[in-house]
């Protein structure tokens, strides 16, 4: 078994390798431009490849790009096992690539937020608190500052032992 780095690499070649050849030797009309390699992943024995792209286009120029990367398999194979020059050149597996489908749910869902944000502001607009703008506020005639000032009727701070004077106990 190989090392993940040895796979990474070799990986990265094949991306590479399939990227350029779509773009500059392959003569497919199905493929041209529009097909994009997002990522690929090796096996941790080197033997298979998954080839992950994207389409730009509708869900037909999606399926002829798929029977064409299907058709120009073998060709993008050998081009692999002449760049990457090992033993055995891994067997290529073409997936669609569900990275546009997710962005596109995501825009959605963020749309949908934004939509219902506008909704509670524009509720809110002319909105006041139920208690007013504080509903903490106080009287200013009950807090003046009373509770500042020692009682004269409480014990002082030596009550807690038992001294009626504060004093030290027993002396």
């Amino acid at each position: 078994m190989a090392d993940n780095a040895r796979a990474k690499r070799l990986a990265d070649l094949i991306r590479e390798v399939v990227a350029e050849k779509l773009q500059r030797g392959i003569k497919d009309p199905r493929l041209g431009s529009r097909v994009t390699i997002t990522d690929t992943r090796v096996t941790g024995d080197l033997r298979e490849a998954t080839v992950f792209y994207t389409v730009y286009g509708d869900d037909e120029e999606r399926e002829q790009a798929a029977k064409g990367l299907e058709s120009a398999k073998g060709v993008l194979r050998s081009a692999v096992g002449a760049a990457a020059g090992v033993k055995f050149t891994p067997t290529l597996a073409f997936v669609p690539d569900a990275l546009p489908e997710n962005a596109k749910n995501i825009d959605d869902v963020l749309e949908r937020a934004r939509l219902q944000d506008e909704q509670v502001r524009s509720v809110s607009a002319g909105a006041e608190y139920a208690a007013g703008a504080d509903p903490y506020k106080r009287d200013r005639d009950e807090d003046d500052g009373a509770d500042d000032e020692a009682d004269p009727g409480e014990p002082g701070p030596g009550a807690a032992r038992g001294d009626a004077d504060g004093g030290p106990a027993g002396a």
